[in-house]
């Protein structure tokens, strides 16, 4: 009997006892998108969207993209590159008013095109890679988590990793927006702006000049406004800037008479090819449709074949 009581008190008390509390997963600010047939491998993609995001009644399609380092951030130590995720401080103070500012109240897309040519996503796994480089991307993807987190905001970031079509100031990472916001064919150009510290200015009293002209080269290969961070933020006039390649200073000769212009290209062989070479926007499709496909030509492009 005795032994009966204490069976029952012992299952009584297991009964009272509360379940441990479930623990609640904790999710991060940033996803890298799921890897699919069309993700680019060489493409690291990361969204931000706050909780409790209300439907939008409308698309958005005045897209504001802006480069991260040296734009929207800098480093706290002051070092040109960041050593650790938490090496980060916003650009200017302004920054992350101005953001809200042209998304709740203007209407914009905000998005981010970084090059990040020093990350490794898919390292081979015969070579020995360097511990430091493995670090690279866990840091860069916990520093842009703590950025997009204190903005708050629906943004998409873009990194390209490699010197392909996605690098800046080739269009490949803007073609991945579009496609990404269901954008082709309504974008609204006129209205859109690229915002980065790449734009070839020449150096100036007090000022360095810039590294590249990348920054800007990309706004004109997509058709959109270019702007510096100074520009932008500060509201700085602008600078001279001069580019290493301007296809602008050798105009295509439409207009001229010259009899030796009459033929561009003749086909001379059955089988032959023909490789153009030059940077986004030189004028390489143009050439073609207007003097090859009229022959009989086939066209290879990285556009199409996504190479």
């Amino acid at each position: 009997m005795s032994s009966s009581n204490s069976s029952t008190a012992k299952r009584k008390q297991r009964e009272s006892i509360s379940p441990p509390p479930v623990k609640r997963k904790v999710q991060s600010g940033t996803t890298k998108r799921a890897p699919n047939d069309d993700t680019p491998a060489t493409l690291l993609v990361g969204r931000y969207e706050p909780e409790n995001t209300p439907t939008e009644p409308e698309k958005r399609t005045k897209v504001a993209a802006f480069d991260l380092d040296s734009t929207l951030i800098a480093t706290a130590s002051g070092k040109k590159h960041a050593d650790a995720a938490a090496d980060w401080k916003w650009w200017h103070a302004s920054v992350p008013g101005k953001l809200k500012e042209m998304y709740k109240d203007q209407g914009y897309r905000i998005v981010v095109l970084s090059n990040q040519a020093g990350l490794v996503l898919h390292a081979d796994p015969k070579a020995k890679t360097p511990k430091s480089t493995k670090d690279r991307v866990s840091a860069f993807k916990q520093k842009v988590n703590a950025v997009l987190t204190q903005l708050d905001l629906p943004i998409t970031i873009y990194a390209a990793t490699e010197k392909d079509i996605y690098r800046k100031p080739r269009p490949g990472m803007w073609k991945e927006l579009c496609d990404d916001y269901d954008l082709a064919g309504d974008i609204d150009l006129k209205h859109s702006i690229f915002i980065g510290d790449a734009g070839g200015r020449i150096a100036a009293p007090k000022t360095t000049k810039d590294f590249s002209c990348s920054d800007r080269n990309f706004a004109d290969n997509v058709g959109i406004e270019y702007k510096t961070p100074e520009e932008f933020f500060l509201g700085e006039k602008p600078r001279d800037f001069v580019r290493e390649f301007d296809i602008v200073q050798f105009p295509y000769p439409e207009n001229s008479k010259s009899p030796s212009l009459d033929v561009v290209f003749e086909k001379k062989n059955k089988q032959d090819i023909v490789l153009c070479c030059g940077p986004p926007g030189a004028g390489k499709s143009t050439f073609f449709w207007k003097h090859l496909k009229p022959l009989g030509y086939e066209r290879v492009n990285q556009d199409t074949l996504k190479t």
